[in-house]
């Protein structure tokens, strides 16, 4: 659809087609209210994203996630969608401190905790029973780090083990609130982690269909300039310089963009909008994609791996310049049935601070290093070869997130936890705005984005059916 042909009037507009977004379109849609989605960049899925390069389909990451995507995906979007989610075999930990391969279930967890690491079973039990005890309402102000110490007092590769993946997830910290890491850490720890069998375009595509199927109104490279109000209340959008009455919106894009920016802190109420300003963003991160030479066969190396040089974890290691850290994502034929091509992401965290401000020639200049530091390090840790099997290489930095997302400084999860409180107030502070983008941790990543989309969904529907 284009933006001309759209209807006079929507019951929503959903504002960004990340996962979040489409979760909450589609769930709009099938409460019955009249839905338009506006994307700005011409593929769906936000930070769930692919791209195409001479013959190579790259995600974005190998998106890992937990077991109850399923249940989300069959609730709701489809049946066929929740299928294509499978377990992956494997995932392993490179770093000075240890080396070892683990499933990431409860079971290996636990093996793991008390055969290699020597921890009591008591301790172990006691350490999984408070994870999962946790909520939304608990205390806010313990950190990771003290929960930790509470369990594996100065056990630095303990704390490692439990805390890299999460990071790598969605970015957490030793200095977040400890329900953060509980309630993420105990989604993955009921049984293992999962993915897309397929690749992300095919998820992407099996949701725009299931959209349509719904009823709901797609435009693509429609960016909302400006969110309408009159008397305090959603009246309205305006994308690519044209108007769309609208009852309500519901924004997928950056909390501080939708609020500052579309909203903007002028129409806000003091103190919410002092609250906006406030918030943190998160960091971005840099990445690497390898395609491998056809007819090339690697061998199983694991599904994900966390490489790094550092001595211990820290979160300012993982976002060093140049990095000390990464993940590298393997694609095996498994991953996208039929294609049988092999290709690695690799992922650093980053800050866009080491790279806005680079000119043209020092940042090509900065992306080849960043290249050659990867394929080094695979060369020397995994694929010895790595270097004569390469067909095809790319780099991603802060500033390419902030090109295809629009997130404020290439932010790849949004705000820190200070954010859920703003993204929920939302709705109180305007009537008729409402947000479900990635914020506070917990609301990132696959699981989670669907998660919130739905939330919010509900919310509005609610305020629909009273209006």
């Amino acid at each position: 659809m284009k933006l001309e042909d759209t209807a006079p009037q929507y019951d929503a507009v959903v504002i960004g087609g990340g996962i979040g977004g489409m979760t909450a379109a589609n769930r709009l849609a099938k409460f019955g209210h009249k839905v338009l989605l506006l994307e700005h960049h011409f593929e769906l899925g936000g930070l769930a994203a692919y791209f195409k390069r001479k013959g190579f389909i790259f995600d974005t990451a190998l998106h890992g996630f937990p077991v109850g995507m399923i249940k989300t995906c069959r609730k709701y979007w489809s049946k066929e969608i929740a299928d294509c989610i499978v377990q992956v075999d494997s995932i392993r930990y490179d770093n000075p401190q240890f080396c070892i391969d683990t499933t990431y279930t409860t079971e290996d967890f636990t093996d793991k905790l008390i055969n290699f690491f020597k921890v009591t079973p008591e301790t172990v039990e006691s350490f999984f029973k408070a994870c999962q005890s946790m909520d939304f309402f608990d205390d806010r102000e313990k950190t990771t780090l003290e929960f930790f110490e509470e369990y594996f007092p100065g056990r630095s590769d303990i704390h490692r083990f439990l805390m890299e993946p999460i990071h790598y997830a969605n970015g957490s910290t030793f200095l977040e609130p400890a329900i953060t890491y509980g309630i993420v850490f105990s989604n993955f720890m009921s049984k293992g982690v999962y993915f897309f069998t397929g690749g992300t375009d095919l998820f992407v595509k099996m949701c725009r269909e299931e959209m349509e199927k719904n009823g709901v109104d797609i435009v693509m490279q429609a960016t909302v300039e400006k969110i309408l109000l009159e008397n305090g209340k959603v009246a309205g959008v305006v994308a690519n310089g044209k108007e769309i009455k609208t009852k309500s919106v519901l924004s997928n894009a950056n909390l501080k963009a939708t609020c500052l920016d579309m909203i903007g802190a002028e129409n806000l109420p003091a103190d919410f909008a002092a609250s906006c300003k406030e918030m943190r963003l998160s960091t971005s991160n840099s990445q690497v994609f390898i395609g491998i030479k056809e007819g090339v066969t690697l061998p199983f190396i694991g599904d994900i791996i966390f490489h790094s040089s550092a001595e211990s974890f820290a979160p300012e290691e993982y976002i060093h310049n140049p990095p000390h850290s990464r993940s590298f994502s393997i694609y095996y034929p498994k991953c996208r049935p039929g294609y049988d091509r092999y290709a690695i992401a690799a992922s650093m965290g980053a800050r866009m601070s080491d790279w806005e401000n680079l000119s043209d020639e020092e940042y090509e200049k900065a992306k080849e290093n960043l290249i050659e530091q990867t394929l080094s390090i695979l060369e020397q840790k995994l694929v010895p070869n790595i270097r004569e099997i390469t067909e095809y290489v790319e780099a991603a930095t802060p500033r390419t997130f902030q090109r295809y997302t629009l997130h404020k400084e290439g932010a790849t999860f949004g705000t820190k936890f200070e954010g859920l409180k703003v993204s929920e107030d939302l709705p109180k502070a305007v009537p008729g705005a409402y947000h479900a983008g990635s914020v506070a941790i917990i609301m990132s990543g696959w699981l989670g984005a669907a998660n919130y989309g739905v939330i919010v969904a509900n919310q509005l529907d609610e305020y629909l059916c009273k209006a």
